[in-house]
């Protein structure tokens, strides 16, 4: 009781809001942040370098297959390497897609003044955590580039960020990318559900990846994406639909072997032909 009537005492002498300088930190959280654009065209175009030094267009990795995309930099202390461990220990957990064959990862910094030895060594760390990445470089790549390259991708996908003393502000996407690079959804956060990631690739590529087409349709029928909890939510409609389906097309299995067991007789009591 001490505690809280000493709380109420210190919000009783707190002055109007009005009479606070602006926080610093208030402005940059403004600042930054998410503006969806749904079907935008990334540029194939943009001309960065990866983590092995060679050049590189962004399209060369945009083509065959969907796409997570996520926007970093090498340097980030905290919320980076949090992002590339949680990424990798999900993959791992996606039953029935694999990153060597179904879809990419792609990360490129948002840092123009990237130094290779660091992003060759943050790709050799994070490709450590996937065990099994066939041909990391590609599946998996770690880019920079200049900063014209760099504003025109984020500028496309609308992710905003600000500079900050040496390092950078920015938020906790994961944009999904089509095959051919148009923007199909965001993932927000740095630890996603294994479900929410695995249903936003089936819905970028039109279910076409994976070991079966069919089971694709059906998730995708049965979850739909929430705009508002920016999660895939289960509907309960279509599950009652699809199982209602499922059970005419049962019955009527056994209807017919029921059928084909006793035989057809004619209106003389024969078996029929």
């Amino acid at each position: 009781m001490k505690r809280i009537s000493l709380l109420l005492l210190l919000l009783l002498a707190v002055p109007p809001a009005g009479g606070f300088a602006a926080d610093p930190q208030d402005a940059i959280l403004h600042e930054i942040g998410v503006d969806e654009k749904p079907g935008a065209q990334v540029p194939l175009d943009l001309p960065f370098t990866d983590a092995s030094g060679k050049a590189v267009r962004l399209g060369d990795y945009l083509r065959d297959g969907p796409v997570i995309l996520t926007l970093n930099y090498y340097t980030c202390p905290m919320l980076c390497p949090l992002t590339f461990r949680s990424l990798a220990a999900m993959m791992t957990q996606v039953k029935g897609l694999s990153p060597s064959k179904d879809y990419r990862v792609v990360t490129v910094s948002i840092d123009p003044g990237e130094i290779p030895e660091i992003v060759r060594a943050k790709a050799n760390e994070t490709h450590a955590l996937v065990p099994g990445l066939s041909d990391a470089d590609a599946r998996w790549p770690f880019l920079y580039g200049g900063a014209e390259s760099i504003r025109r991708l984020t500028e496309t996908v609308g992710f905003r960020y600000k500079k900050v003393g040496t390092g950078f502000a920015h938020p906790s996407v994961q944009i999904v990318l089509a095959p051919g690079g148009r923007v199909s959804r965001y993932l927000y956060g740095f630890q996603i559900a294994p479900r929410d990631f695995k249903l936003a690739l089936l819905e970028a590529s039109g279910g076409k990846i994976g070991a079966s087409s069919a089971a694709n349709v059906i998730l995708l029928y049965c979850f739909h994406y929430d705009p508002v909890g920016k999660k895939y939510a289960l509907v309960a409609m279509n599950v009652m639909k699809l199982a209602g389906a499922f059970t005419l097309v049962f019955l009527a299995g056994l209807f017919a072997v029921l059928w084909g067991k006793r035989g057809w007789r004619g209106p003389a009591g024969r078996k029929g032909a």
